[in-house]
C-alpha cells in the first residue's frame, strides 16, 4: 500500500512531464529543394578505403568465396591505399570477379549480407567529416545520392545506413530473383557515372548547375564538371592539381591537413549534423506524396 507522499510525488512526476511535452516546440523543418541535389562518390571519398573490398571481405567470412581470393582483393586494396589513385582495369577485375562469385546467390540474400557487412566492417569507416558535408545538403532540403562503381545493392545499403536519398551503382543482371553473375550494362565508372546523374537529374526535374558533386579521384572528372559546384574530397595529386587550378573547393579529413571551409546553403546552420536526418526524413516523405 503506497503512502499519501509517493502517491503525491508519483502525480509530481506525471505533471512534469506533461508540462515539459506541451512546452515542447518543434523547430522549423527546411523547404524542400526540389531541383538541387549532391552527389558522392563512395570508395575514399564517403568511405575509407574500398568498398567492394569490404564486401568481399564479408562474403569470404560466409564462405562464399576462398581465403585466395580474399588476398587478391586485399592486394588490390593495399595498392589502392599506397598510392591513391584508381586502377581502372584493376577495378574492372575486382568488381567482375565479385559479381561472379555472387551468380547463382538470391538478391535477397546479397541485400541481407550486404547490410550485415556494412554493420561489421563498413560503419567505422566513414569519413565523418564527408558525411557532414552530405547533411548539409539533407539540411538545405536537398536530395543527397552516392554514385559509385560498387554494386548497387551495397550502395543501397550505405545510403540508408547514412540516412541520404539513394544511392546510384553498377547493376547486376537477374533472373528469377537470383544472379546471373552479368552486368547490366557496365560498371558505374568515370563517364559513365556522368550519364547516370545526368539520366536521375532528368528524372528527379535537377537543375544541374544548382548540383553539387565530391568525389576524391580524378577518374570522376566526368562527374564533378557535370554539375554547378565539385569538390575534391581527400584528393589524388592529379584531382587536387585540377582543383587548385580552377578554385574548387577541397576537403581533406585523411591527416588533419587544414580544410577548405566552403559557405554553406543559407538553410543550413549549426545544426545541420542533426538537422540533416530529420530533412532526410522530410524530403522523403515529401517525394512520398509527389
Amino acid at each position: 500500500m503506497r503512502r499519501f507522499w509517493q502517491r503525491d510525488k508519483d502525480e509530481d512526476h506525471v505533471s512534469a512531464g506533461e508540462a515539459a511535452a506541451a512546452a515542447a516546440t518543434n523547430g522549423p523543418l527546411p523547404e524542400p529543394d526540389p531541383t538541387a541535389a549532391a552527389f558522392f562518390d563512395v570508395d575514399n571519398t564517403m568511405m575509407r578505403g574500398a568498398s567492394i573490398y569490404y564486401f568481399a571481405r564479408g562474403l569470404a567470412s560466409r564462405k562464399l568465396f576462398t581465403m585466395r581470393d580474399l588476398a587478391m582483393f586485399a592486394w588490390g586494396q593495399a595498392a589502392f591505399r599506397l598510392r591513391g589513385t584508381e586502377n581502372a582495369e584493376h577495378i574492372h577485375s575486382a568488381r567482375e570477379m565479385a559479381l561472379s562469385f555472387v551468380a547463382g546467390q538470391k538478391v535477397s540474400d546479397l541485400v541481407r549480407m550486404s547490410e550485415e557487412i556494412y554493420d561489421e566492417v563498413m560503419a567505422d569507416r566513414i569519413w565523418h567529416g564527408t558525411r557532414t558535408l552530405a547533411l548539409q545538403h539533407l539540411d538545405a532540403g536537398q536530395q543527397v545520392w552516392l554514385v559509385t562503381a560498387t554494386p548497387v545493392e551495397v550502395a543501397r545499403t550505405i545510403a540508408h545506413r547514412l540516412g541520404l536519398t539513394g544511392a546510384l551503382g553498377t547493376v547486376a543482371e537477374t533472373s528469377g530473383g537470383l544472379y546471373t553473375g552479368r552486368l547490366v550494362g557496365n560498371l558505374l565508372h568515370g563517364p559513365a557515372k556522368a550519364e547516370a546523374v545526368r539520366a536521375l537529374a532528368q528524372r528527379e526535374g535537377l537543375d544541374l548547375s544548382r548540383c553539387s558533386a565530391y568525389s576524391d579521384s580524378i577518374n570522376d572528372l566526368p562527374m564533378l564538371t557535370v554539375v554547378g559546384n565539385p569538390h575534391a574530397v581527400n584528393p589524388d595529386a592529379a584531382l587536387r592539381d585540377h582543383a587548385r587550378e580552377h578554385g574548387w573547393p577541397i576537403h581533406d579529413f585523411r591527416t588533419g591537413r587544414k580544410v577548405t571551409m566552403v559557405a554553406l546553403p543559407a538553410a543550413a546552420g549549426v545544426g545541420a549534423l542533426a538537422g540533416g536526418v530529420v530533412a532526410g526524413v522530410a524530403l522523403r516523405k515529401h517525394y512520398a506524396r509527389s
